[in-house]
């Protein structure tokens, strides 16, 4: 699974426009974007994306909270992941004001993203999905400053600073700094997720690092298909956020043949009623990586446990689009969204 052509997406119905030069190899638009989106989904959609251009800063952030280059991010793939032409479509300056607040917060030297390695692994992400999608030659127009990089500069400064990190840890994962030496799977999901998507856009990762990383989630994953959350081998209990995680990152790293994976996928399908509902630790995080790890593993119970989702985020969907959530609507609007943003299958980190 590599994306390297430069595809910008202009309708929800499968119309894509190529806009570079690089060799066509991801999958065709009609597979993409699978079928018509439901009214429902579209309304649910198109009101969280209203609220998201009504709350981004001039600074193309959104300030708040946790805000930070991971949190802008987040709301940048959701605007990616909609359909329009992320060039000249509608949300195009939304898109274009969120990747130079990412890139402007990055540290030149180390290819550091701030705040945390959380921060730095959903950055990443955004910029993979970025990358070869939006068109660099529009990205600094009339802006100022110094830290003036394209996505693919960024992205490549930012992949060696999740590998560097990774050499130090001896666990061969990842924790809150870059300097840490412990590791936890959450954090480890975030900057593994961002790897695997660069590598997917077709930069340069190391086998290796995927590999360590791997074989981390690995030991961290019990028989039953539970995931541990920190050292080498933690405590087990019904996380469906790490268990999805868990999942996630042995799909998209082509990892299917583990047993690991067959035990955390059947740990998720024989949980599919609730939709996302309320469980260990934060709900909008667990309903993420839960919507991408059933879709990657079980369509057929993705769409069942998608629905559910569906139904219940309608009923706490507030009147100006936003969700509320245990970090606050700047994190679980986006959250929530991109949860819901599979239907529409535009991002390339949702191919399968």
């Amino acid at each position: 699974m590599k994306r390297n052509i430069p595809v910008a997406a202009m309708t929800a119905a499968a119309l894509v426009i190529v806009v570079g030069v690089r060799e066509a190899s991801a999958q065709l638009p009609e597979i993409r974007t699978g079928d018509a989106i439901p009214r429902d989904v579209r309304e649910l959609y198109d009101r969280g994306l209203e609220y998201l251009v009504k709350s981004q800063s001039e600074r193309g952030d959104w300030p708040g909270g946790q805000s930070g280059p991971g949190v802008t991010g987040m709301a940048v793939m959701c605007f990616l992941a909609s359909g329009e032409d992320p060039n000249f479509g509608v949300y195009s300056s939304n898109i274009r004001r969120g990747l130079r607040n990412i890139i402007s917060q990055q540290d030149a030297n180390t290819g550091y993203f701030g705040n945390s390695m959380y921060h730095h692994g959903f950055a990443m992400l955004a910029l993979a999905e970025a990358y070869g999608t939006v068109d660099d030659r529009n990205l600094w127009t009339g802006a100022s400053g110094s830290n003036q990089r394209t996505i693919g500069q960024a992205l490549e400064l930012a992949v060696r600073a999740a590998i560097t990190s990774q050499k130090r840890n001896s666990y061969g994962a990842w924790r809150y700094s870059p300097s840490g030496n412990d590791a936890d799977t959450s954090v480890a999901g975030a900057v593994l997720m961002g790897l695997l998507a660069a590598r997917n856009a077709g930069i340069e990762v190391p086998d290796e690092s995927i590999d360590k990383a791997i074989s981390y989630f690995v030991k961290m994953t019990a028989p039953s298909g539970q995931v541990a959350y920190s050292g080498g081998i933690g405590g087990f209990d019904e996380s469906m956020a790490r268990i999805s995680i868990g999942t996630l990152v042995y799909a998209i790293a082509g990892r299917k043949d583990l047993e690991q994976y067959k035990a955390t996928l059947g740990y998720l399908t024989q949980r599919v009623d609730g939709g996302g509902g309320p469980g260990h630790g934060s709900v909008e995080y667990q309903q993420y990586y839960q919507a991408q790890a059933l879709f990657q593993g079980d369509f057929d119970a993705w769409e069942k446990w998608n629905e559910n989702l569906l139904r219940r985020l309608k009923s706490i969907q507030r009147p100006d689009g936003s969700f509320n959530g245990s970090y606050g609507t700047q994190v679980a609007t986006p959250l929530c969204l991109l949860a819901v943003a599979v239907n529409y299958r535009f991002l390339p980190i949702y191919e399968r």
